[in-house]
């Protein structure tokens, strides 16, 4: 049975979500603080974390940077009290892969958890159909993109990147000169309705052009369409 680990530090919310949780056919295991979490998402070894931001011992930005430095890969749905969005970009530049504001509704987390687990369980079906089938690494310029070990070399140095922003950078390479809006990117790279947060996507183009780029103020790798969105230009070895 797919596991769900919940963290949050009010009884009330653990309480509710573990019952609609399992009420959808999950398995659930909860904890109330960070640390307790922290160490549950080690042991446990959930198919996805539902993590709250505020939370006593080691907050949830923490735990998730430290999962993520662990190269523990889990799907994380963070939930936050604050309708803050640096608190929001945060969590998304550290891994975690959606986002819910309290109050929600119990139906709410259900849908996202399910629409983060067709993700998880698609991403290689999604990269095999994007590559071609001989094809083991994408070259452009000095990027080699490994497709199968989501790992991205430059100039043969390991680049350390987040699974969205791999994605990110998987999907703009196998489409190299086509122009895409930060909708187009939000629902092929996210695959959820974030209406209104394209902000999400210039975040992450910001941190990709920090690792590949040489100068982030002339990008060679992923240039800015005024207006407009983001392409990745051809670029040539």
């Amino acid at each position: 049975m797919t596991k769900i680990l919940v963290v949050d530090d009010e009884s009330s919310i653990v309480t509710l979500l573990q019952f609609n949780i399992e009420k959808a056919g999950f398995d659930v295991v909860t904890a109330e603080d960070g640390r307790t979490g922290y160490e549950l998402a080690l042991t446990e070894k959930p198919d996805l974390i539902v993590l709250d931001l505020m939370l006593p011992e080691m907050d949830g930005i923490e735990v998730c940077k430290q999962l993520r430095q662990d190269k523990v890969e889990t799907p994380i749905l963070m939930l936050t009290a604050k309708d803050d969005e640096l608190d929001k970009i945060i969590g998304l530049e550290l891994g975690a892969d959606d986002y819910l504001t309290k109050p929600f509704s119990p139906r709410e987390v259900v849908a996202r958890i399910k629409a983060i687990l067709r993700r998880s369980a698609g991403k290689s079906a999604e990269v095999e159909t994007e590559v071609a089938p001989k094809e083991k690494a994408l070259h452009v310029g000095d990027l080699k993109i490994l497709t199968e070990s989501y790992e991205v070399y430059l100039q043969d140095e390991l680049l350390d990147l987040t699974p969205k922003e791999f994605e990110l950078l998987l999907y703009l390479a196998n489409h190299r000169g086509k122009v895409f809006s930060r909708d187009q990117l939000l629902d092929a790279v996210w695959n959820y309705d974030y209406i209104g947060e394209t902000r999400i996507v210039d975040v992450h183009v910001s941190h990709l052009r920090d690792k590949i780029e040489a100068d982030t103020k002339k990008p060679q790798y992923i240039k800015t369409i005024r207006g407009f969105g983001y392409k990745m230009e051809n670029v040539k070895s």
